[in-house]
C-alpha cells in the first residue's frame, strides 16, 4: 500500500502531516515566516533513527520532482509530484554500517551516495527507477558500486560534466578524490590532489564570473576546516592551487556556496557560534579576483544557532541553522554592503526544532530549494523530512503580464516553464543573435521541463506560443 499523506490531517500515532499554512507565526507547532508547512514524513516512517543530508531530482521526461532524503541507516525516496500528498517510494540501505553522515548528489538520473561509514565506498542508484514503483516503500538495491576509497564525508558533482569528487576520505590527505562518472553505473577512479590537505564539503563550477583569467575553468571551491582553496581542476591529472584565503575567528570552514554571478562567496563555519559565542554567521567573501579572494563582511543572523548546510537559489540564500531551522536571507543587494548598511536580509524561515534556538547539533541538516514547483526539501536530524513552499512562490510581478514564468532561472541543465493557464503549445529558444537553438512544439500542457544542457552558457530568450519572451541565463 502506497503511504501518502490526507490534507490536513494529523494520524493519531502523530508522525505524518500536511499542508498546514504559515499563520499568525506558526504552522502547526513550527514557527514560521513566509512559508507553509506542504508535508512531513517523521522518522518512524522510515525505520530511522536519525537524518542528515538530502537532494533532489526532477525526471527530465515527465517533470516529476523527488526527494532524496539521506538517513543513518539508507536514503530514502519520496515523489512530492503532489507535494501535500507525497508517497515514500522506499529506500536504500547503507552499504555497510550505519552513520550519522551520509551525503548524496545527483547526475544524469543516477544519485551517488557516500557515508562515514567505514568501507562504504560509493553507492550509485538510477533514479529513472522511481518512475514504476509497485507496492511501496520497496528496499532497493544498488544499480551499481564503486569501492576506490572506504569512508567519504561528502561527494561533490559538478552537473555539467560528468566527474564526481569524493571529499574527506582517507585517500590524498582527505582532498579531492576525482571519479569519472560520464557512464554513471561504471565509475572510474581519474586522480587526487592531496596538496591542501582535508576538505570538509566544496562546491564545483564551470566559472563564468568577473575575473576574466578564470572564465571557462572548472574550479572547485573547497571548504578545508581553517580556510578556504580554490583550484583549477580543469585537467583532472593536473590540478592547480589557484589561492587560499582565511578569515577572522576561524573555528571549522565548514560549506559554502557561490552567490549567482559568481563573484561572493557564503561561507559557514561550523564551530564559530560555540567558540566565539555570537549569533549565527555567515562569512562573506568577494571573489572578484580569485587570485585575490578577500573577507567582505560577516552577515550576523538573529539567533544563537550553529549553521550547517546553505545555497544559494536566484537572490535567496537558503541556510540550514540546526536548531533555529531553514532560515531564507535576500542576497539580491549583497554587493552594495557597508557597515552602516547590510545588504544581507532575513526574509522568512521555517523552524523545524520548536523547542529551541540554542547552541547545539539538533534541528535541521540541509536544505534543497532547487525545485521548479517552488517546494523546498529541509532534512532534520530529529524531526525526519519536511517539505515547505512560499505560498506566494508563482505570483511574481512577472507572471501575470507575462502568463508563463521559468524555473530556475539562472539554468543550467533542466528548464522547466510553467504557464498560468494557457496550454503550451510551442516552445522556442533564441541566442543574441537572434538564431533559433531549441525548438519543441505539441506540448499542449501547462507546465513542461526541458533539456538545456546542450546549450553554451549566456543569455537567451525564450518564446512560448510565438508570443510571450523572456530572457533566460545559462550557467
Amino acid at each position: 500500500m502506497k503511504i501518502k499523506l490526507l490534507p490536513l490531517l494529523l494520524l493519531s500515532c502523530g508522525f505524518i502531516f500536511a499542508q498546514t499554512p504559515c499563520v499568525n507565526g506558526f504552522a502547526g507547532p513550527y514557527p514560521c515566516d513566509g512559508y507553509d508547512l506542504q508535508a512531513h514524513f517523521d522518522l518512524n516512517v522510515f525505520g530511522a533513527d536519525r537524518g542528515n543530508d538530502s537532494w533532489g531530482w526532477t525526471d527530465p521526461d515527465t517533470g516529476t520532482e523527488y526527494a532524496i532524503m539521506c538517513l543513518g541507516d539508507s536514503t530514502a525516496f519520496i515523489d512530492i509530484s503532489d507535494p501535500v500528498n507525497p508517497v515514500y517510494l522506499g529506500k536504500l540501505p547503507t552499504h555497510t554500517d550505519n552513520s550519522t553522515w551520509r551525503d548524496a548528489k545527483v547526475y544524469n538520473n543516477h544519485v551517488f551516495i557516500v557515508s562515514e561509514a567505514s568501507g562504504h565506498g560509493m553507492q550509485v542508484f538510477d533514479l529513472t527507477r522511481l518512475r514504476n514503483v509497485n507496492n511501496p516503500p520497496q528496499i532497493f538495491d544498488h544499480d551499481a558500486h564503486f569501492d576506490g576509497f572506504g569512508r567519504a564525508h561528502n561527494i561533490v558533482i559538478n552537473e555539467e560534466n560528468g566527474y564526481a569528487y569524493a571529499v574527506g576520505t582517507q585517500q590524498f590527505n582527505g582532498g579531492p578524490y576525482i571519479i569519472n562518472i560520464e557512464n554513471p553505473t561504471n565509475p572510474t577512479f581519474v586522480s587526487g590532489y592531496s596538496a591542501d590537505d582535508y576538505t570538509h564539503d566544496a562546491q564545483v563550477v564551470i566559472y563564468t564570473g568577473p575575473d576574466q583569467d578564470h572564465v571557462g575553468k572548472e574550479l572547485y571551491i573547497g571548504s578545508n576546516e581553517n580556510e578556504i582553496v580554490i583550484l583549477d581542476v580543469t585537467n583532472k591529472n593536473n590540478v592547480e592551487f589557484i589561492s587560499s584565503v582565511a578569515y577572522t575567528n576561524v573555528a571549522y570552514s565548514h560549506q559554502g556556496w557561490f552567490t549567482e554571478d559568481q563573484r561572493f562567496f557564503l561561507l559557514g563555519d561550523e564551530i564559530d557560534e560555540i567558540d566565539f559565542g555570537f549569533n549565527t554567521r555567515t562569512i562573506v567573501f568577494d571573489f572578484t579576483d580569485l587570485d585575490n579572494p578577500s573577507q567582505s563582511f560577516d552577515y550576523i543572523g538573529p539567533t544563537a544557532a550553529i549553521d550547517h548546510n546553505g545555497y544559494v537559489s536566484g537572490d535567496k540564500f537558503y541556510l540550514a541553522n540546526y536548531t533555529a531551522g531553514m532560515r531564507v536571507i535576500d542576497v539580491s543587494d549583497i554587493d552594495n554592503h557597508t557597515s552602516q548598511n547590510p545588504t544581507m536580509v532575513e526574509t522568512g524561515f521555517f523552524d523545524t526544532y520548536p523547542s529551541s534556538n540554542d547552541v547545539g547539533f539538533d534541528g535541521a541538516w540541509s536544505v534543497y530549494p532547487y525545485f521548479a514547483s517552488g517546494n523546498i526539501v529541509i532534512s532534520d536530524i530529529n524531526r525526519g523530512f519536511f517539505l515547505v513552499k512560499d505560498p506566494n512562490f508563482l505570483s511574481t510581478e512577472s507572471f501575470p503580464k507575462e502568463r508563463f514564468n521559468l524555473f530556475p532561472n539562472p539554468a543550467n541543465h533542466y528548464l522547466t516553464i510553467q504557464s498560468q493557464n494557457t496550454p503550451i503549445e510551442k516552445i522556442q529558444i533564441i541566442n543574441t543573435l537572434g538564431q533559433q537553438v531549441l525548438s519543441i512544439e505539441n506540448n499542449s500542457t501547462i507546465k513542461r521541463t526541458i533539456d538545456i544542457s546542450s546549450l553554451n552558457p549566456g543569455m537567451y530568450f525564450v518564446i512560448v506560443n510565438s508570443t510571450n519572451t523572456k530572457k533566460l541565463i545559462v550557467k
